[in-house]
């Protein structure tokens, strides 16, 4: 059964996001958004193309004058400037205008990447998304961020540029691998931990039938996870204000992320984050041990890592104050109030920082 929800701002609808079981009614969602005299280009990578492109280049096909493809090699290493270079190139030698169109297809470093082009090329054009991955169908194709990596530093490049449509199939998850799957689910438990206490305990309850990716348990899922994405964007569209709480356990997370190279998986690393942020927030007295313990024994039910060895201090603390999560010099840290209620915390001193990271390496 599909799922629809339809986002606006300032009460008027810009796009929806639809949620199926197959890629059956893409073709449909897409005539809807009256691209039949305009081109396409399927921006996807080495590894997502084998799968799904020869069948969503097929329907595309019958809903556009022609379809082009601009593949890059997998990886968040490829994520950058030289890659976006590459495909303004290619759009520009097939002859794409301001009304023709982009479409995403894969994970989040294809939607980031092609969000991005969408956003600068020709000073924008419409793009579409059709996420692959746990983690882009809950999180990083909805809301409009868009960017690459900049010499190691995460997301430093980029824009907001709201896609046209936002098509879900969640059969996807049926090739997924299972550490790209556990990495979705570190955003999935941080959205029940900084908006919906009942989500949370909900996705405890149904842990197992997640992990066996049941196809109607994942889509409750999936359907939950984007009602509050969508609700916090909806509401601070530009991350002015609330926006900030999804970056509950990206400080730190992003800070370990660039560390260890980008080799470990960005859920993954959200995950020892969240974890890290529970225990800073146990230290300041808004969440008792237990329930620190408690998110620490979630997320490792859901296959993410929940320590960490071999990084030092000084440099996650260096890493962590280059990120361009920095309000004027200060690091804007997301805490928890109370388990599915975040607030932003400009105050924590370094200490109190390294308390977190330290409760990773096995010290409370």
């Amino acid at each position: 059964m599909a799922e629809r929800l339809t986002v606006k701002r300032d009460g008027s609808p810009i796009y929806d996001i639809v949620l199926e079981t197959s890629f059956a009614h893409l073709g449909d969602e897409v005539r809807k958004l009256g691209l039949e005299s305009r081109k396409i280009c399927i921006v996807t990578d080495s590894h997502v193309a084998p799968l799904y492109l020869a069948g969503v280049r097929e329907i595309l096909e019958a809903c556009c004058s022609r379809v082009s493809v601009f593949t890059f090699p997998a990886g968040e290493e490829n994520k950058n400037l030289d890659t976006v270079r590459a495909l303004y190139e290619h759009l520009i030698k097939e002859h794409f205008d301001r009304k023709d169109v982009l479409a995403a297809l894969g994970g989040g470093v294809v939607g980031d990447l092609c969000g991005f082009a969408a956003a600068t090329y020709l000073r924008g054009v419409d793009f579409i998304q059709i996420p692959t991955t746990l983690l882009s169908q809950v999180d990083s194709s909805i809301g409009g961020k868009t960017g690459v990596d900049f010499d190691a530093y995460k997301n430093m490049v980029g824009a907001f540029h709201m896609p046209r449509l936002v098509y879900a199939s969640l059969d996807t998850f049926q090739t997924l691998p299972d550490e790209q799957f556990a990495s979705g689910m570190g955003e999935v438990v941080k959205h029940g931990l900084i908006k919906n206490k009942a989500y949370y305990e909900w996705l405890k309850e149904h842990r197992e039938k997640i992990r066996a990716k049941e196809p109607q348990t994942c889509l409750a899922m999936v359907l939950e996870s984007c009602k509050i994405k969508r609700q916090v964007v909806e509401t601070d569209p530009t991350e002015q204000g609330e926006r900030a709480l999804l970056n509950f356990g990206h400080t730190l997370g992003h800070a370990i992320e660039k560390l260890e190279n980008f080799s470990m998986l960005h859920g993954c690393c959200v995950a020892l984050g969240c974890i890290a942020a529970a225990r800073i927030s146990e230290e300041r007295k808004t969440l008792s041990m237990e329930e620190v313990e408690d998110i620490r024994r979630t997320m490792e039910d859901f296959g993410l890592p929940v320590s960490l060895s071999g990084l030092a201090w000084e440099d996650v603390c260096r890493a962590m104050k280059s990120d361009k999560k920095m309000d004027s010099g200060v690091v804007k840290f997301i805490l928890l109030r109370r388990v599915g209620e975040a607030f932003i915390d400009k105050t924590l001193t370094d200490a109190e920082i390294r308390t977190g990271f330290e409760f990773l390496q096995g010290e409370q």
